[in-house]
This record gives structure tokens, sequence and C-alpha cells, in this order.
């Protein structure tokens, strides 16, 4: 008697390569929506991967920071303007390059009390309307705006106005070009990750 093994069904979704550790071999998030990963999205995340792990010791300067300005203020009776003003451009650095680590984690907020309900296919069509149509728009017109608004700043060696403040705040102002540059970067490989489930193109590579 010869044995059968059961066909799986059609909407069954394929066999992860993902880890139990949050990383699949490449060292790349494994994210509970299991989108299938293509070559393009892959190098992407990578990048954001590589700035984001390397901006997050920003964190450590900020605490390091926070400390030397309340030693300063407490223990010598000193106020310093440009130590409060570095504690407020980490934070602001931290922040926003973060958003494009977090969108490749997938850790940003969701609506999950209704996401968590649906199917890939739905949650991946919602995913790909709100990309198209919300995050990537959003992020280009920041873009768009925020680079002449960077020259001007440049242009003008701009400083901080508060006596004892910064110089060259242009250099806190690029930021924002840098991180909705990720941001749109970020929302390029989701997309990339959709339309690979959703019509096989990019070529997913599970």
């Amino acid at each position: 008697m010869s044995e059968t093994t059961p066909a799986h069904s059609e909407s069954a979704p394929p066999e992860s390569p993902y880890g139990d550790d949050g990383r699949d071999a490449d060292g790349l998030p494994a994210e509970h929506r299991m989108l299938p990963r293509t070559r393009p999205s892959n190098a992407i995340d990578h990048v954001i991967m590589r700035v984001g792990n390397a901006a997050s010791w920003i964190w450590a300067l900020l605490i390091v920071v926070i400390i030397t300005n309340v030693t300063v203020r407490y223990a010598f009776g000193r106020a310093t303007v440009w130590l409060e003003e570095l504690q407020l451009y980490f934070y602001a650095i931290g922040f926003i390059v973060g958003l494009s680590y977090a969108i490749t984690w997938d850790r940003h907020v969701r609506v999950d009390a209704l996401a968590e309900r649906w199917s890939r296919r739905t949650r991946a069509w919602v995913e790909l309307f709100g990309t198209v149509f919300l995050l990537l728009p959003f992020s280009g017109a920041i873009l768009v705006e925020a680079v002449p608004y960077v020259r001007t700043s440049f242009t003008l060696n701009e400083a901080s106005s508060s006596p004892g403040g910064l110089p060259h705040t242009w250099i806190l102002k690029s930021f924002i070009v840098w991180g909705f540059g990720l941001i749109f970067l970020a929302g390029v490989s989701r997309l990339l990750r959709c339309t690979a489930l959703l019509f096989h193109r990019p070529r997913p590579l599970w």
C-alpha cells in the first residue's frame, strides 16, 4: 500500500525562512506579517538597518549630554544653552532617523485590532494602497520642500537665535532630508514586498 502526501492548500502561506531570534538568515527583521522578500527590497533594507544601527548610538550620547547638563546646572550652578540645544538636537536626529528603522522592522503604529483579523493578501492590499497614496506622497512632498529649506539655511550659515546657542543650524535641518529620504526608501521596500506577494513582481525570494 503506497503512502500519499497530503496536498497543501493553495491559500496556505509558504514556509518562512525566519528564525526565532527576530531576524532571518540575512540579518533582516522577521515581522509577523510575513511579506516575501525580494532582492531590491533586501538591498534597501540592508542600507536602512546599517544606518539605523549606527544612529542608535546617538541615544547613548544623549544620556551623556543630559547627565553633563544636569551636573553643570545643579553642581556648579551654571546654565549652558548649547548643552540644552545639543540635547534637543540628538533627540530630534535619533527620532527622525529611527522612523525608517521602525518601518523596516514593522514596529510603526498600526490598527492591529483590525489587521490581525485579515488575511495576508488583504493586509498586503491595505499596505500597498497606504504606501502608494499616503506614505510615499507625504514623504516625497516633505523632501521637495525640505531641500530648498536646508539649502537656504546652509547659504546663510544659520545659527541659533539664543545667546550661547549652537552654530550651524543647517546640520540639524539637513536631517529632515536624510530622515525622510530613508522613510521614502523604506516605503519603496515595503511596496516591492507587497507587489511580490500580490503579483509576484518582483520575483519573491521565498
